[in-house]
């Protein structure tokens, strides 16, 4: 078998590291650096892929600022996964005009989902006037090429033709912290639920060769990382395109053999491809935390088979049972979708039940959002929106109660918990997580952020457990 996903030569890349030398270059020109400003919105995809978009910036000589008001750069890192976040970004470009007018020399690009988006491309190029760059996910890796243009003073650059997307290596990475850490295993969806607009924004799935992300964590192993989280939009399938029999449970397995103090993540599971043996790696590999994310989007079969989701509700719960039974205290979050096109509050009471039964210590609730260009978009959609919004409320006052009671629980139990930085709560002055992801707040030396200790929890909210270090 051979690999199918197309891997982006090295020396087309090195060419690109090439522009950046070229912009830097031109940069070093001025009397101070020139400073970028990048806003990401939506997943940790995205923030990943802002990473190394900074890092590409860094190494064309601009300073990377945290404000946008007075950068010469300024870069959105765009979400398409619903409505509201769409208007928020076109808001805020909106907004950007006015510094434009102030500064003309200012560049500002957009980039991300919503630049895989006809529509969006479309509106950007007639309104929005002062945008001077946009690309989409598939061809972040030429961001330096474009920039190039831009700096040669050649109009306006669109690049957002749709891509099945590549492999890129070799990008430079601005990581934004020293403890936690995003590694892309893969990229792309193949998938194609009915709701969501990714498949058509980032592509079709392809993997990194596993040589290349083991690398990668032992860099950042040995730079002091101890929470690396292993992302892709659906990593339980890693490793199908590669065509060398490698998967998921063994790319994890070979991660957790690598030498350090360090906890391993991962980001999203799809249901139908967690398998047993997955769960079996996760409970007998002590570096990989004991937390997964396990979207179930519905607990009504008739509707997650109109989400074109490949499970049902009952294959679901098996899934949960024998993921218990090998990790009994397994921290499990999930995804759910509220007023899908067609669902009846009667098929929500089963959305409701799963979670009574299932009891997650954490939700991400949504309602629905149709997103141009999918199929569920062009669904018959009868209920109101005074109806979606009272089931909304009600599933999540009954996940807060539940989060409340899985809280509880921890009273009293000592957890070996990352310090992960300064606490904003006025009571404690140190964040740490436990194991399972859970946020503890506490008091201590902020030395001990960036390493691991023993916390006894003492007291807890909806959202926190608070403790005191052993």
């Amino acid at each position: 078998m051979e690999r199918t996903t197309p891997v982006i030569p090295a020396q087309d890349v090195a060419k690109q590291r090439e522009y950046c030398q070229e912009i830097r270059a031109i940069n070093a020109q001025h009397a101070q650096a020139p400073t970028a400003f990048v806003d990401t919105y939506g997943c940790q995809q995205n923030e990943a892929d802002s990473e190394l978009l900074r890092g590409m910036l860094c190494e064309m000589g601009y300073e990377i600022v945290h404000d946008g008001e007075h950068a010469d750069l300024i870069l959105i890192n765009t979400c398409a996964i619903r409505e509201h976040a769409e208007q928020r970004v076109f808001g805020n470009v909106g907004a950007l005009v006015h510094g434009k007018r102030r500064n003309p020399n200012q560049i500002i690009c957009l980039c991300g989902c919503m630049a895989q988006e006809p529509h969006v491309v479309e509106r950007l190029r007639q309104s929005y006037q002062h945008v001077d760059l946009v690309f989409g996910p598939q061809v972040l890796w030429r961001f330096p090429e474009f920039m190039r243009r831009i700096y040669l003073r050649r109009g306006r650059v669109f690049e957002t033709a749709p891509a099945e997307g590549a492999i890129a290596e070799g990008l430079p990475v601005r990581r934004s912290g020293k403890i936690k850490a995003w590694v892309s295993i893969m990229y792309g969806c193949n998938n194609f639920c009915t709701y969501c607009i990714v498949p058509y924004t980032r592509g079709r799935e392809r993997s990194r060769e596993p040589e290349i992300i083991l690398s990668e964590i032992r860099q950042l192993v040995a730079e002091g990382y101890k929470d690396i989280t292993l992302l892709g939009q659906n990593v339980n399938s890693y490793g199908k395109d590669l065509g060398t029999g490698m998967d998921f449970p063994t790319l994890l397995e070979q991660a957790n053999a690598i030498e350090g103090e360090f906890l391993l993540r991962f980001m999203t599971s799809h249901p139908k491809d967690a398998t047993q043996r997955l769960f079996d790696v996760m409970a007998k590999c002590e570096k990989v935390a004991p937390c997964i994310h396990l979207p179930f989007q519905s607990g009504n079969t008739r509707v997650l088979s109109a989400m074109n989701r490949r499970y049902t509700r009952e294959q679901y719960l098996d899934k949960v049972k024998a993921l218990r039974e090998r990790i009994p205290n397994v921290v499990l979050t999930s995804d759910v979708i509220v007023g899908f096109p067609g669902e009846t509050t009667p098929e929500f009471e089963d959305t409701l039940s799963l979670i009574e039964e299932v009891r997650y210590d954490a939700l991400f609730t949504f309602i629905y959002s149709p997103r141009k260009g999918t199929p569920a978009a062009e669904m018959e959609d009868p209920l109101s929106r005074e109806e979606k919004s009272a089931n909304f409320n009600r599933l999540v006052e009954a996940q807060n109660r539940i989060s409340l009671e899985k809280h509880q629980a921890y009273i009293g139990t000592i957890q070996h918990c990352l310090v992960d930085g300064e606490s904003e709560d006025p009571r404690n002055n140190l964040n740490a997580r436990t194991p399972g992801g859970r946020l503890v707040h506490l008091n201590g030396d902020v030395g001990l952020i960036g390493q691991f200790v023993d916390v006894k929890i003492t007291d807890y909210s909806t959202w926190a457990l608070f403790g005191e270090l052993i």
